[in-house]
């Protein structure tokens, strides 16, 4: 009898992914635990095995499809054996394709009549004005392949329709009662002919770099977030005399241990600090009230060279010292950088690190990696000229900037929290243990 294959729960919180590549087509042998496609959750790229040996007889779900947890994904099996009909077995509907995107319609260009004087312009018709794509929505939830395909034909604006699935989710059966009780528009009324408009100039000659499914999601992210939270950026400047010296004097020993010791684990343990003594920093917005978060879970921002950007999360940081902070610095950058990373560990963070000054840059007003409250920026350590003392002298000195979110912190607040980040970096006194 075939096996299907369903979609893994990828974690705990970790419900639906999207598909990125099928390394099997139909029709192809496999092998039991040999990797059969790849999907993506929160930019993390997880490749989900065969459960069986045989042959891939049917696959259900096309490439770029949001699953949920215990979706069937395709059939296993020998050959000359027959799937159930539709793909599903009894009782369960086979997953509806997506709908294909729509292709908004070019503006005509203007032509000069023929010869003949009998030939008209070409005018496309309008796109429709309301485009909703299967997958997550920020608004509206889970939106499934059948509702968006509805909606695009309908031009329908699903904010209006009520959702009565789980959790408020909207369903093919509210779209079709919606549409039913949907008074009937009003034909437009007859226009004015249009003034001869000017021929559009020629598009500029360049190259589509298609976009991967990591920069879909970054960007959709990074556009949220600047919807949801009023962003306030606040800067100061810490002196690394003392951070720059225990680095040097415990670069050795860390070594020994198998752990190369950078300036991120130091920054952390600043955030950490900060987080401490300032707890409204390290929390979320809800309708209902600010919710203050027990753990201390930072997350990392680490660059993937040209591939785009991911933040794995150190969990429960507050527990850690400054050798168990750079094991896990160490760890997750090179895993991240494998494609290594599981769902898990990019989830649940409760305040980021963004340590830009890797890459040469002085100082930065980053964007809050919702739903967290605030994110650290850290230039790069650069020794320039400062007055001490009235004392002309040079000291490495970087640059700190502390983006907030202005719903839960006012400019006193964050000035605070970012004054304990400087302090603590700057009054460094730990042991290589102890941090």
């Amino acid at each position: 009898m075939p096996t299907e294959v369903l979609m893994p729960e990828l974690g705990e919180s970790v419900d639906e992914a999207t598909i990125t590549r099928w390394l099997k087509k139909e029709g192809d042998s496999v092998q039991e635990f040999e990797p059969l496609l790849e999907v993506n959750t929160d930019k993390v790229d997880t490749e989900i095995p065969s459960p069986a040996s045989g042959t891939l007889l049917k696959i259900l779900v096309p490439e770029n499809q949001v699953v949920k947890a215990g979706q069937i994904l395709c059939w296993i099996g020998q050959p000359d054996e027959k799937i159930p009909e539709n793909g599903a077995p009894d009782g369960v509907s086979a997953p509806v394709a997506a709908a294909p995107p729509v292709r908004e319609a070019e503006p005509a260009l203007a032509r000069s009549p023929s010869p003949t004087g009998t030939r008209a312009p070409v005018v496309e018709a309008a796109p429709p004005a309301f485009v909703v794509r299967p997958g997550r929505h920020e608004r509206l939830g889970f939106i499934s392949p059948v509702v968006a395909r509805l909606a695009a034909e309908h031009n329908l604006d699903l904010s209006r329709v009520s959702g009565t699935g789980k959790g408020g989710r909207i369903t093919k059966q509210d779209v079709l009662a919606y549409l039913e009780s949907r008074p009937p528009e009003r034909p437009p009324a007859a226009a004015a002919p249009a003034p001869r408009p000017h021929a559009a100039p020629p598009p500029i000659p360049g190259e589509i770099l298609p976009l991967t499914t990591m920069r879909r999601a970054i960007a959709e992210h990074m556009v949220r977030s600047k919807h949801t939270s009023p962003h306030v950026t606040t800067v100061m400047e810490a002196d690394m005399s003392r951070v720059v010296a225990h680095r040097q004097a415990n670069k050795e020993a860390f070594a020994r241990d198998g752990v190369k010791l950078t300036f991120t684990p130091y920054f952390i343990a600043a955030l950490v600090a900060a987080c401490k003594a300032h707890p409204i920093a390290n929390s979320s917005w809800s309708e209902e009230g600010i919710i203050l978060h027990k753990a201390v879970n930072v997350g990392m921002a680490t660059a993937l060279e040209d591939k785009g950007l991911i933040v794995p999360v150190i969990k429960n940081a507050d527990s850690l010292s400054l050798l168990g902070l750079a094991r896990a610095v160490n760890d997750l950058a090179d895993r991240a950088r494998r494609g290594a990373l599981q769902p898990d560990e990019v989830r649940d963070g409760t305040i980021t690190l963004t340590n830009h000054g890797t890459s040469g840059s002085l100082f930065a007003s980053p964007i809050i990696n919702q739903p967290q409250c605030a994110i650290l920026g850290a230039g790069v350590i650069q020794k320039r000229v400062v007055v001490i003392d009235d004392a002309i002298a040079i000291r490495p000195m970087v640059y700190l900037s502390l983006t907030f979110d202005h719903r839960i912190l006012d400019g006193a607040t964050a000035d605070y929290f970012l004054a304990v980040v400087k302090n603590t970096l700057e009054g460094w006194s730990g042991s290589r243990e102890q941090g």
